[in-house]
């Protein structure tokens, strides 16, 4: 066992010896490659210092070369950029000189859109050399943009010949527009235009102005015969013609200028952007605005002259230009406040119409002559309410009047003085309400007038109330009659009363004057003498011998006198009654006043004493068959 342990001990040993050897022998080998990296690293950095001062000198001369080299570029860069505007101008001038008609507007536009670049860019670099070619460019352009200018004002004027208005309107026919294409080619100067003018900051667009002025004349000289008409069909054949409805050619004119307008508009809203819209179509349609306000100044100074008769034209006027002011506002916005000025002299005018022609009623009645001397009635009273009927015709636009001057204003100044420049829609009055009650309150205030100016015109001229009473009726009646039979029944009807009193005031008047003959046929002072008091409607049980037997020879003298005073008295107002001219229903009525004043008096004074004359005829004319055969003869 021991000698076996020491061999394998030994074995190890030899083992490890061998394991030293080799690490020792690579150790070995390890240093001696040191040193030879050593001497390697010593003689590198000998040759490096020896390179660096080879290689120095090289590499800034390399880095020189490199600044120089860019140097060069910029150089080259610059005058590459000073020589550029110069081969801009010369490349776009022959374009822009041709203009958009020979050049073409498309090749035109992109000719000016490059010039405008180019001078943009210009302008950036701020150099001092390039001052003499932005002038140039500067020049090139407003060439360009002037061109481009008298470009779109020839393709507008070229769609602006004047058109008859009315072959579109008696045709229903839309008014003509702006050709499509010309449009199109309209749309695209226009907005370069404005782009420049943004981009330059030099404030509102120029084209605003160009196309009215090409259309805005356009408009004027289209709607000029109309104008003409409106003017020519207010002169009168006759001064006293009164104006009818629809005769004038202010219909006429108002349809075509809301045709051409809305057109226009239509033309407008397709060139311009949304925000210029309203602007461009003011421009454009006030020279026509214009000559619509001369026309209805110069219609206004016919209106004046002729108030009485041409009043309703004032009011059909109104009424017209009210139509067309909302209907252009309900599709563009714009042009109210251009109407509401251009009417306003006429709507004065109607305003004013009712108090003058209230004052107008008074001095013709002031002025007449004379005074029928037969109670006839005179023309002014007809007159006067046919100019009521009138103006049921031009019940809206006079409604609008008396409700803006208020209800009774026209016995005031508030028509001068409740003036506005703006023009009330029609359909903001309701006229079935305000409207017809203010209007019936005009009448009824017209009717008064009229009445008591013939009143106190007639009093001192007809002598006798008689004949007063019949003329005041006459004139009442006359007035009541034209206002069952006419459109004024319904807005007067409650109203009647204030006229039919004045018809019984006449009567009234005229009654007076029977009196006299019923007097005569009074008795009292026989009533109680002889026989019995005769029972009230027994004219049989009255025994006129036995009562005339009772009296005295004095009292039956007094009573052929009553008879004979009667006889006269009566005779003289039958007479007159039946000289005085009457109208129908004036005669009728008071017929039958003055038979139910006399007859019963006179029925009751024969049955007691018409045998005072024994049936002679001497004393007592008429029987009472006779007596009512007069009264029957007086209606």
């Amino acid at each position: 066992m021991m000698a076996v342990g020491l061999g394998t001990r030994q074995a190890a040993d030899e083992e490890a010896r061998a394991e030293v050897e080799v690490l020792n022998s690579r150790l070995e080998k390890t240093r001696i490659l040191n040193t030879k990296l050593s001497a390697c690293l010593g003689r590198l950095e000998t040759s490096g210092k020896s390179v660096q001062e080879a290689i120095g000198p090289l590499y800034g001369n390399t880095q020189k070369l490199q600044v120089l080299g860019t140097n060069i570029d910029g150089v080259i860069s610059a005058i590459e950029r000073i020589r550029q505007p110069s081969d801009i101008k010369s490349n776009e001038e022959d374009i822009i000189r041709k203009g958009p008609d020979k050049a073409g507007l498309a090749s035109f536009l992109s000719s000016v859109k490059r010039v405008n670049k180019a001078l943009s860019e210009l302008r950036n670099t701020n150099l001092r050399s390039n001052q003499q070619a932005v002038a140039d460019l500067s020049r090139l352009l407003k060439s360009g943009n002037q061109a481009l200018e008298a470009h779109f004002k020839k393709l507008l004027a070229e769609d602006s010949a004047p058109i008859e208005p009315l072959h579109y309107i008696t045709k229903d026919k839309p008014f003509p527009m702006l050709a499509q294409d010309k449009t199109t080619r309209l749309g695209l100067i226009n907005s370069y235009i404005v782009s420049f003018t943004k981009q330059s900051g030099s404030g509102e667009s120029s084209m605003l102005q160009l196309y009215a002025s090409v259309r805005g004349p356009y408009l004027t000289y289209c709607l000029q015969n109309l104008s003409a008409a409106s003017i020519n069909t207010a002169k009168k054949k006759s001064p006293d013609a009164v104006y009818r409805q629809g005769t004038n050619g202010m219909g006429s004119y108002a349809s075509g200028m809301e045709g051409i307008f809305l057109a226009e508009y239509d033309n407008i809203c397709a060139l311009f952007s949304r925000d210029e819209w309203g602007k461009v179509f003011n421009l454009t349609c006030q020279q026509a605005i214009s000559e619509l306000s001369r026309t209805l100044r110069e219609l206004n100074s016919h209106i004046k002259a002729n108030l009485t008769t041409d009043c309703f034209l004032a009011y059909e006027i109104i009424e017209i230009m009210s139509n067309l002011s909302s209907s252009l506002e309900s599709r563009t916005g714009e042009l109210k406040p251009s109407f509401a000025g251009a009417l306003k002299p006429i709507r004065e005018t109607g305003k004013g119409s009712l108090a003058d022609l209230l004052e107008d009623t008074r001095r013709r009645v002031a002025n007449l002559p004379t005074i029928p001397l037969d109670g006839a009635t005179v023309p002014i009273t007809t007159e006067t309410m046919t100019r009521l009927h009138n103006m049921v015709d031009f019940l809206r636009p006079i409604s609008s009047i008396m409700i803006s001057i208020g209800d009774g204003g026209w016995k005031s100044n508030a028509a001068s003085n409740n003036s506005s420049d703006q023009i009330p829609s029609l359909n903001s009055f309701d006229v079935s309400a305000d409207g017809k009650q203010i209007f019936a309150h005009y009448c009824i205030d017209t009717i008064e007038t009229l009445l008591n100016a013939l009143d106190q015109k007639a009093k001192p001229l007809l002598k006798g109330k008689p004949t007063l009473g019949v003329f005041i009726a006459n004139n009442a009646t006359v007035i009541e009659r034209m206002i069952r039979t006419s459109e004024l029944q319904p807005l007067l009807s409650a109203r009647m009363a204030d006229i039919d009193k004045w018809r019984k005031n006449g009567a009234q008047m005229y009654s007076l004057a029977w009196r006299e003959p019923s007097t005569h046929l009074l008795d009292v002072q026989y009533t109680n003498r002889g026989g019995q008091r005769p029972q009230s409607g027994s004219a049989q049980a009255i025994d006129s011998a036995a009562i005339l037997k009772g009296l005295s020879s004095k009292d039956k003298d007094a009573i052929k006198e009553k008879f004979r005073l009667f006889n006269t008295s009566f005779d003289e107002l039958v007479a007159k009654h039946k000289s005085l001219t009457m109208e129908k229903e004036v005669r009728e009525m008071l017929a039958r006043q003055v038979q139910q004043m006399i007859e019963p008096l006179y029925g009751r004074f024969w049955d007691r004493y018409h045998e005072v004359d024994k049936g002679k005829g001497k004393y007592v004319k008429y029987d009472k068959s006779g007596i009512s055969a007069v009264f029957l003869s007086l209606t």
